[in-house]
């Protein structure tokens, strides 16, 4: 008798193992097909991101693009005032007082995106921020220093877009 009850005790602490690791078999199941879908919706929005993202940076750029646009329409009208005038002008002060206008209303523009002018004349030459275009030897001025502009150089939020154009002693 002993032996019988050994063995349905055995077999009732094997089917109970059976039940245990068949639960634990289940639970890992899930818990499998739960990361799974996680990695699903991870992978998909990773893919929707990277559709979405160069669209973003092109809208980003074609919104700052017109912006800047607008921001110089008005000396663009400037100017055609300006030529509008220069015809019937008899005085070139005017002329001259337009044109300077548009300028500075330019500028204002373009310094409101970040632009800067470089000064240059009476300034030490710094190959940073300077091209030399000439040098002339005047013996009131001191050496490696700007005598005059050729053309402004420019920078845009610190960073040289154009150097400036210079002569130097």
């Amino acid at each position: 008798m002993k032996s019988k009850d050994a063995k349905k005790v055995a077999k009732d602490s094997g089917e109970k193992e059976i039940k245990k690791l068949r639960q634990q078999i289940d639970a890992l199941s899930r818990e499998k097909d739960e990361l799974f879908e996680k990695l699903q919706r991870v992978a998909a929005d990773y893919a929707n991101y990277q559709k979405r993202t160069p669209k973003q940076i092109a809208d980003s750029v074609a919104y700052e693009k017109k912006a800047i646009i607008r921001s110089l329409l008005p000396s663009l009208d400037n100017f055609a005032h300006a030529l509008a005038s220069a015809q019937n002008a008899e005085a070139v002060d005017g002329v001259v007082k337009g044109v300077q206008m548009v300028f500075d209303h330019m500028l204002d523009a373009l310094k409101g995106h970040g632009l800067e002018q470089i000064e240059s004349v009476g300034k030490e030459f710094d190959p940073t921020i300077h091209e030399a275009v000439q040098l002339r030897a005047e013996a009131d001025k001191p050496d490696n220093v700007v005598l005059e502009e050729f053309q402004r150089g420019y920078k845009l939020n610190g960073q040289v877009v154009r150097p400036s154009k210079v002569i130097v002693n």
